[in-house]
Formats: structure tokens, sequence, C-alpha cells
């Protein structure tokens, strides 16, 4: 069935968030069964599967997407929704890619932070895809060490000709734009960006749809067969290729003698409050998305109707929170102490694939199987970057992904087992060591 124009279903199918309460089209993608061939096998419906579908269909390929839930059921469709310049493991990107790049690693990792914003513009503009893109970004201090970072950043935007994106605030600048006293200073920055993960998602699911891509829902994959012609075997069909790509993260069990033990899940939380009507404008005027320089740091924005949107305390041990929104309350409450006592509507959960040293994974399990994974918390504007990396190394450019391809990775024995407790264990060592700043 074409999930164009579809009415919105009940979300009983995915997680019970405000954004699969707010889709401006539910989803309705056949199960696969029998036997399909394709250019490209794309497995996963998130951002990295379905943003390489479209940069593979853009050029003309012939592209078939399987997913296990829905499009966009994963982190894809329940992350903050923020669209930030900030890459995860930039300076072990540092340091691993110079012996590749030598001198232009600086300025290559500098384009990589905003590739990601252009190519979304640019999709939501070119696909009239609604998903309350919106511009503006405070990057919080909450302590003097904090404004150094921040400076620093400022000062490199500066150098790099972004002078007209970004301003240093202090604890005054921060409180003309934020109702809250809990800062001491702010990087804002108007290049970067807030938005509906979920509708941006199934958006681009159906640009893709409008250009020849096959998707389908509710079609696991049991097997990746590898060899000349390597196809993706589901339990009711058969995917033949020229190509394939894994791209579900870290939602997926497949390739496990390969891929164990290099990337593992942290939950995250995420509540709604419920509208706030005037007083939406009074603690945020400007509209803008919020993120803290902590470790594990809160994240925060507001939606489209008027709800404040707060996310924060990662939970590395893999497991989920049993009261997301009693965690989550006493942050939003020491921020904005008007909301005290509001009512919270939705709370739900957020695996994210972490990598230790937090450089996105790039790779091939055989000549013509490829994968690509591993964000860290910084998805959106990753996923795109990369979708657009693979797509191009799928179609015979190979530059950036050798680049990626080449990085070292720490493979940990006995998988989430003993990874899950060693990221529980250096997130406990990097929040001590931030007190002590």
């Amino acid at each position: 069935m074409n999930a164009i124009n579809q009415p919105v279903k009940p979300a009983a199918e995915r997680a019970p968030s405000y954004y699969s309460a707010s889709l401006n089209y539910e989803t309705d993608y056949p199960t696969l069964q029998g036997s399909v061939t394709v250019d490209v096998a794309i497995i996963g419906g998130g951002f990295t599967g379905i943003a390489t579908a479209v940069e593979l269909a853009e050029r003309g390929l012939k592209v078939a997407v399987v997913e296990t839930n829905k499009v966009g059921w994963g982190a894809s469709g329940r992350n903050g929704g923020q669209v930030t310049g900030s890459l995860s493991g930039d300076e072990a990107m540092r340091k691993q890619m110079r012996n590749t790049l030598g001198d232009d690693v600086d300025d290559f990792i500098w384009h990589l932070r905003w590739r990601g914003h252009e190519i979304i513009k640019n999709r939501v503009a070119r696909y009239g895809i609604d998903c309350d893109l919106k511009h503006g970004h405070l990057h919080t201090a909450m302590k003097a060490s904090h404004m150094d970072e921040l400076k620093a950043t400022y000062d490199e935007a500066l150098r790099r000709g972004m002078g007209e994106d970004v301003s240093l605030l202090d604890a005054a600048g921060v409180r003309a734009q934020l109702s809250s006293d809990l800062y001491c200073g702010a990087l804002k920055n108007t290049r970067n960006m807030h938005l509906h993960p979920l509708n941006l998602c199934i958006g681009e699911a159906r640009a893709a749809e409008s250009l020849g891509a096959l998707i389908f829902e509710h079609s696991e994959v049991l097997d990746i067969v590898h060899g000349p012609r390597p196809a993706v075997v589901t339990t009711g069909g058969r995917i033949e290729a020229k190509q394939v790509l894994l791209a579900g993260d870290v939602y997926h069990k497949l390739e496990r003698r390969t891929l164990k033990g290099l990337i593992f899940p942290a939950m995250g939380g995420i509540v709604t409050t419920a509208p706030l009507g005037e007083l939406a404008k009074e603690i945020n005027p400007q509209d803008l998305a919020v993120y803290d320089c902590r470790f594990v740091l809160d994240y925060y924005r507001m939606t489209a109707d008027g709800r404040l949107l707060f996310g924060g305390g990662c939970n590395y041990s893999g497991r989920d929170s049993r009261d997301i929104a009693g965690e989550l309350r006493p942050c939003i409450e020491s921020t904005f102490p008007q909301l005290k006592g509001v009512q919270i509507d939705y709370q739900w959960s957020c695996a994210m694939g972490i990598v230790m040293n937090r450089i996105p994974q790039l790779g091939k399990l055989s000549s013509n199987v490829w994968y690509c994974q591993g964000y860290s918390g910084h998805g959106i504007a990753t996923t795109h970057i990369m979708g657009e990396i693979m797509a191009k190394a799928i179609t015979g450019d190979l530059e950036q992904y050798d680049t990626f391809a080449a990085c070292k990775h720490i493979k940990v024995p006995l998988g989430d087992q003993l990874g899950n407790p060693m990221l529980a264990a250096g997130m406990w060592y990097y929040q001590m060591l931030e007190k002590l700043r």
C-alpha cells in the first residue's frame, strides 16, 4: 500500500511519545513478500537508511529499504530534535585522521560540522517536508570552565567566517534569551536548528518513495547472504541486490561475529509537558533549542504547540528507566522554577548507539556489503552526513568513506556484557572529573 496521504492511525506500534502523537502522516508500507531485485538493499528505516536511500535514488539507483518495525521507529523518531554543529568524537577524529589528511584534517572536520545542516535544509525545501524546522540554539555554561570551552568554540567560529551566526553571552545575556537563572553564560548559534525528527524521517521516506525507492515495514531481516550477488532474507521474502547497506545502528543483532563489541546502547529519557500557553513565550521567547556543557547534559526546546520537550540523564547501563518523568521533573523545575508541578503529558526513552571513541563506524562486511553506525547522541546531522558519504561510496566515490573506514575502533570482548559496564564506569569518571574543574 502506498504510504502517501494515509490518515494518521493510533500509534500503538510506536513509542508513546509526543512525536508519534503529532505525526503529519502515519506510515503503512507493506511487509516484504516474495522476491525483489534492486541495485541496493538497505537494512534499517531510520535516518541512516532513509537518508542514504534518498541520496541513492537521486542518483538514479533502484533502492529497497527493509525495516523491522516502522519507519523512524527507533532513535530517529524519538530524539531531542536538535541539529547542531557538534560532532561526536571530533578530537579522536582529529588524532586518527591526521595520518590520512595531514594539515587538512581541521578543515575536513569543520566542514563535517555543518554539512548535515545543509543537507537537511535543502531536502526539506526540495521535497516540501513539514517538520517544524527552526533556527536558533544556546550552548549553555554552568560554571567558569564551561565558558572557557565556549570561548574557544566562539573564536574558531569567528576565524571560520561565522561571525553573523554566533554570539557569546554572559549571564545577563542568557537571561534575555531564557527565563532561567541556572546559567553563567552561553554560546548562541543561529545556524543550528531544531525540528520534529519523526516527521522529518517520514517525510524523507516519502521523498525516497517518490523517486522510486521501495520501502517495507514489519520486515525483520533474518540473514544477509554474502557473495557476488548479495541478498537480504526476511521471514516472508528476499531482496536480491548488487550491494547491501546495514544501517540499523544499535537496534539490530545481525553480523554479530564482526560487529559485536563495537557499539553499545545508552538510554536517554525525554518528556513533554502539557501546552504552556503564554508561559512558553515567557520562558523561551526566542524559541531556542538548548543544551548545557556537562558530560551528562540536559537538553530542551519548545514544540510547535508550545510544550516544553526536555531530555537528559543518559543511562549507560543499556536499561530503560522505570520513571522518566520522575527523574526529569527536578531538572525541569531547577531550570524553570515557574514550571513547578507542571503536567507531563508524554515520557519515553531513546536508545543511542555509543562508540567507545565516539567516531562513527563505517566499514565493509564483505566486498559488496557495507555498514554505517554509531553516532553517540549526535544522530540527526551526522546520519545525514553519513548517508551522503555512504551513497558516494556505493556509487564509486570512496574518498570520504576511506577516511572514516581507516579509523581504529576498540572492540570490547563479550559485547554488551562488558561494554555497557565500561561505559557506565567512564560516565562516572567524567562526571567526577567535571565536578573538580
